[in-house]
């Protein structure tokens, strides 16, 4: 299996150079990381990006579920697979981002893939 920075490069982004820890944490959550691979690719099947965010299909699953039910993620069914789409001009949810927008969250990441 590649290492996790080759799958879901996001999280080596923001982890500090001067870090010794060796644990495995990140500023964004798993629901974030979710949010962020369904709006770069909204054709992925949870498979994959259970491989990007590194956790388990079950945890993905219950993710889209948490965003398709805030409203955050529509789901269409096209044959045996489905097609996500991120309602991008929905605030962020929690009181420290207030008036922050999703669409300002994907723009912040897909700017630092860029550069």
């Amino acid at each position: 299996r590649p290492p996790r920075s080759t799958l879901f490069p996001y999280t080596t982004l923001f982890r500090s150079p001067m870090s010794t820890s060796t644990t495995r944490w990140t500023f964004l959550t798993n629901h974030a990381h979710v949010l962020l691979c369904v709006a770069a690719d909204p054709d992925l099947r949870l498979r994959d990006i259970a491989l990007k965010v590194d956790i388990t299909e079950r945890a993905v699953q219950r993710i889209i579920t948490d965003l398709a039910t805030d409203g955050y993620v529509q789901i269409e069914k096209e044959g045996r697979r489905n097609h996500y789409s991120v309602r991008t001009e929905l605030n962020l949810r929690h009181p420290v981002e207030e008036g922050a927008r999703v669409s300002d969250l994907v723009a912040l990441i897909e700017a630092t893939k860029r550069t």
